[in-house]
């Protein structure tokens, strides 16, 4: 973490602010190359307890149909054959348990709803940013975790389920500010 900010003044309500926030992702095909992405439109909050890191809290709602891999036809393939955005509008995280695990670093556990099904995972979380600033705390994590795309029916035929790895990193980006806008103590 840059700041000597003490985890219990970082006790509130956060919104996530996306101008400062990237959800990235990348998967490789079977040909060796990695194919890069990111989603654009996404919202969430958290409720943050320093000095019961357990009580803490994260929701996200990502909008499917924001998939971004730099390649039109690519994300338009993807968006239906794959995420199916017009059944499936939205990917969702809400936690289900938060743990800290020292020093800067926490495990946040929740569940991970992409096309209607609903999978646990366990994602490495890192506080990298706690600073006071005009408006109140602004706070920054990073964080990763690797899927297995196939456990959530992220797939469009036997011959994409051979071509295109399971495997899938997420990396996380995230900046948030607490909403009741009062300074560090």
């Amino acid at each position: 973490m840059t700041t000597v900010t003490p985890l219990s003044e970082l006790t509130g309500d956060y919104s996530l602010d996306a101008a400062g926030t990237t959800l990235a992702f990348i998967a490789r095909h079977t040909m060796g190359s990695r194919v890069p992405g990111h989603f654009d439109e996404f919202d969430g909050s958290a409720r943050l307890d320093g000095d019961d890191p357990a009580r803490s809290s994260v929701r996200l709602t990502i909008k499917a149909a924001s998939i971004d891999t730099g390649n039109q036809k690519r994300d338009d393939h993807l968006r239906t054959a794959f995420f199916d955005v017009a059944g499936h509008p939205v990917i969702t995280f809400v936690s289900t348990a938060v743990r800290h695990v020292g020093g800067s670093g926490f495990e946040v556990t929740g569940d991970l709803t992409i096309r209607g099904v609903t999978k646990p995972v366990r994602v490495a979380i890192e506080l990298v940013d706690a600073r006071p600033g005009a408006d109140g705390v602004r706070t920054g994590f990073t964080g990763a975790v690797s899927l297995n795309r196939l456990h959530w029916g992220v797939n469009e035929n036997l011959a994409t389920r051979l071509m295109v790895g399971s495997k899938v990193t997420l990396q996380l980006t995230v900046a948030a500010s607490r909403q009741d806008g009062s300074p560090v103590r």
